[in-house]
């Protein structure tokens, strides 16, 4: 693991890499709007992924790294995004876009116009959580290369049923909320289910050559 600072029109963003030895694509990972890559899900992504050729590099959007605890206007969570691409694109092999929540969304709106391979969303927030009318599909469906959804069941900010048909691949964590955790009561474990994140996205990954 190595962490590397780049510069950025929004300010200085961070990339903790997490190395495949023999790397086939880069997953590139950033957060939501409310926390940071200490979150469960990239966390372990970035545990298991580099075991089937996936070199993980979790990236910090510079707001985080400024440590201001309110993320900037959507546009300016781009600029960022667009800021960090040629250091992820110089380490050679196909680049996945991809993020939580917020994340996610920047992921979807830049995929075209940074040449990314896939896109991975996790915990899309497909509409503000009580506002259904407030529909962010767009985003989503406009991505215009594969893409993976990994979605709680229990998700206040879109829940499975609620995604809309489109070309992409949808896996619901039974139970989970928009953190991917899961009540102690739920059907399956808190380990249970970050399986099922890691377990869908290795399967995907491989399936992306």
């Amino acid at each position: 693991m190595r962490t590397e600072i780049v510069g950025t029109d929004a300010g200085d963003a961070r990339i903790t890499w997490h190395p495949a030895r023999k790397p086939r694509l880069v997953l590139a990972v950033s957060h939501g709007a409310g926390g940071g890559i200490e979150a469960r899900d990239l966390q372990a992504l970035a545990a298991v992924l580099p075991a089937h050729g996936v070199t993980v590099a979790l990236v910090e959007q510079p707001w985080r790294v400024a440590g201001k605890k309110l993320a900037p206007a959507p546009k300016t969570l781009d600029v960022g995004w667009r800021g960090i691409w040629p250091a992820l694109a110089k380490a050679g092999p196909p680049v996945i876009s991809g993020g939580r929540s917020a994340g996610a969304r920047v992921a979807c709106r830049t995929a075209v116009e940074l040449g990314a391979h896939a896109v991975l969303a996790l915990g899309f927030p497909l509409h503000p959580p009580g506002k259904p009318e407030r529909s962010r599909a767009g985003e989503l469906l406009g991505s215009g290369v594969p893409t993976l959804v990994v979605q709680g069941g229990n998700d206040p900010f879109g829940r499975p049923a609620e995604f809309p048909d489109g070309e992409y691949a949808l896996v619901e964590v039974p139970g989970g909320d928009h953190g991917f955790a899961v009540p102690k009561r739920a059907e399956i474990t808190q380990d249970a289910a970050v399986g099922i994140i890691t377990d869908a996205v290795v399967e995907w990954t491989g399936s992306l050559g």
